[in-house]
């Protein structure tokens, strides 16, 4: 069965301020200091004191392999949607953004051990997630697809449910509701996305379930493949901060949705997805 989100998007509207590669995590983590910052006393950083793991930081966890929301440029920096949107966050905050690049799968855990202050990467609300740490108003929409080779006997997403092996990104929601609704036995993780499309285009899997912009870039890049027509998961993404700086997410919460509603957002969104694409 497809799973969807709009119950989630519905419960975290209703939350408001309380409140989804070729990185491999061979670290170009940035290390934290143990020092904690206390931000300028300004209308962006809501009641209570807010700290960051280093003085005149904020942390960025990502996985800088998820275009176009997060990539690293020719000269070895750090761009995309989450990229800009996090640093006009920063300078909303009045600190400067360090991106912490790292697995995937590290990303939520390096903000609950509290080595980042943030986690962007294209990350999805969901029930399990939301033990971990709290999340903003979800900023942008994702969809998951299913790559296929040109050719292939997968016309929709019913057929993957035909014995298909499905290779996915590890612990992302496309691994983890391609587990729970063809069985783990069908779906191999592979570090990032670009070596699931590796093993497709091997024959290792018949299906890659990714988003649908990581997975454009992917079939312009490599002949032979193409993307199904009918969607795999409809998500919502928004930023996750840890429980114990509530402080730090109203703070980053109330940046987020002045951004929002002045329409920079849509504006950086825009830039890396034009309208009509």
């Amino acid at each position: 069965m497809k799973k969807y989100f709009a119950l989630f998007l519905a419960a975290m509207m209703a939350l408001s301020l309380a409140a989804c590669g070729g990185s491999t995590g061979a670290s170009t983590t940035t290390e934290s200091t143990e020092e904690t910052a206390e931000a300028p006393a300004d209308d962006a950083a809501g009641e209570g004191e807010v700290t960051t793991v280093e003085a005149g930081k904020l942390h960025m966890a990502t996985n800088a392999a998820f275009p176009p929301y997060e990539m690293t440029d020719d000269a070895g920096g750090y761009e995309g949607i989450d990229v800009e949107v996090a640093t006009k966050i920063a300078e909303a905050l009045g600190l400067e953004l360090v991106v912490d690049d790292m697995e995937f799968g590290s990303v939520i855990t390096s903000v609950q051990s509290g080595k980042s202050d943030i986690a962007m990467a294209g990350l999805t609300v969901t029930e399990e997630r939301k033990q971990n740490v709290d999340f903003t108003t979800p900023y942008a929409r994702g969809i998951q697809v299913v790559i296929v080779p040109e050719g292939s006997d997968i016309a929709t997403v019913d057929d993957l449910a035909k014995d298909k092996i499905i290779g996915c990104q590890d612990a992302t929601t496309g691994y983890l509701y391609c587990s729970d609704d063809y069985g783990e036995d069908h779906v191999i993780s592979y570090t990032n996305g670009a070596m699931a499309i590796e093993a497709l285009k091997g024959g290792k899997v018949d299906a890659v379930v990714i988003d649908n912009k990581p997975a454009e870039a992917f079939v312009a890049a490599n002949d032979g493949l193409k993307i199904l027509d009918t969607e795999y998961i409809i998500e919502d993404y928004a930023i996750g901060i840890s429980k114990d700086n509530p402080a730090l997410r109203d703070a980053v919460n109330k940046a987020l949705e002045d951004l929002i509603a002045d329409g920079t957002v849509q504006e950086i969104v825009d830039k890396y997805i034009p309208t009509g694409e």
